[in-house]
């Protein structure tokens, strides 16, 4: 006898089953540019048939840094409209925003009580935010790494995946992890690391890691003629100061990005050690290539953002899928540290 359709997070729960749990996180920073995409958001594509994959949209987080609501809205549905056209399936995955499960920030205070302080103010990042923003060095920046360690154990993810360049910043996840299942028992799984082959994408400027704050970005969902302009900015090989003189492909920025969209890479950095083509010639490639890759994911964000109701029923829904999760782990942790 047919029992009927499934509701779409039935269907999503069968699909995951017996697959192990992957969490990662994003900051709403708005549209994403190259680097975001070649460093991350095509392993969150990727890993959707590989794991029950979560991804958030992390708002919490991104108010440390920014005060202003109509820019933290704004940057969220944007990035959630871009990790859609990039990608993610709200069908294989679930995508949904930090804060619409605020959960996370009880447990998030709960784990601070089992949280030395001399922990948070050695971590890399709260010293370099500090020097960003030396007139707002607020507390959300000293207790960052514990809410991202909330947010993987909430959902009892075992998988986090990072770049090799990141693994300090999840160490200190499972330092929180061991001390708390110490503490009170075994409750959570020491999430471990997907090592990813995601690559540090350099900036226009080519020497610093591509990003907003820099300037030095490379805008994947912009128009064609700012895609255009920005590409054509960039920095390639410093020593070659005439077209007739070899170039180092290996120190070109603009001739390893070739690699990410087209087979034709090594052919292209032969025809710059030889001097057959310019440097113009490779970024005016560069160029065409990247708008015309990003054609199609241009189209879609543009008509989600053109359709907020559609971004923001997806964001919903995975909320509400993860609830579930998400109190069962706060009823258990409640019990454990004698709160019920």
């Amino acid at each position: 006898m047919s029992t009927g359709p499934q509701s779409p997070a039935a269907a999503h729960a069968s699909k995951a089953a017996g697959r192990p749990r992957a969490f990662s996180g994003i900051q709403p920073s708005g549209a994403p540019h190259l680097g975001n995409d070649l460093g991350a958001i095509r392993n969150y594509v990727r890993l959707q048939d590989e794991f029950e994959a979560i991804y958030c949209i992390v708002d919490y987080h991104a108010l440390t840094s920014t005060h202003d609501p109509d820019v933290i809205r704004q940057r969220t549905r944007e990035m959630a409209a871009s990790l859609l056209a990039l990608g993610l399936d709200p069908e294989r995955c679930t995508l949904f925003v930090q804060s619409h499960r605020p959960e996370v920030t009880e447990l998030a205070w709960l784990l601070t009580t089992v949280t030395p302080v001399s922990w948070l103010e050695r971590t890399p990042t709260y010293k370099e935010k500090r020097e960003q923003q030396p007139d707002d060095v607020n507390h959300g920046l000293l207790t960052y790494p514990v809410l991202q360690a909330a947010d993987i154990v909430i959902y009892k993810a075992s998988v986090v995946p990072v770049g090799k360049d990141q693994s300090a910043h999840l160490e200190l996840s499972r330092e929180i992890v061991r001390r708390f299942n110490n503490h009170y028992g075994d409750t959570f799984p020491e999430p471990q690391a997907a090592f990813t082959d995601a690559p540090t994408v350099l900036g226009t400027d080519g020497v610093r890691k591509m990003s907003k704050s820099l300037g030095n970005t490379i805008e994947i969902l912009a128009t064609p003629d700012v895609i255009r302009r920005q590409v054509m900015s960039m920095v390639t090989d410093t020593q070659r100061i005439l077209r007739t003189q070899p170039g180092r492909p290996e120190v070109c920025n603009v001739c390893q990005l070739h690699r990410f969209f087209g087979p034709d890479w090594e052919e292209i950095q032969d025809g710059e050690r030889t001097a057959r083509t310019g440097c113009v010639d490779t970024k005016k490639l560069l160029a065409d290539r990247i708008v015309a890759h990003y054609a199609p994911a241009r189209d879609r964000f543009e008509e989600l953002m053109g359709h907020p109701a559609e971004v923001d029923g997806i964001l919903e829904a995975g909320a509400d899928r993860l609830a579930p999760i998400a109190r069962a782990t706060i009823d258990e942790v409640h019990r454990k540290m004698g709160l019920r």
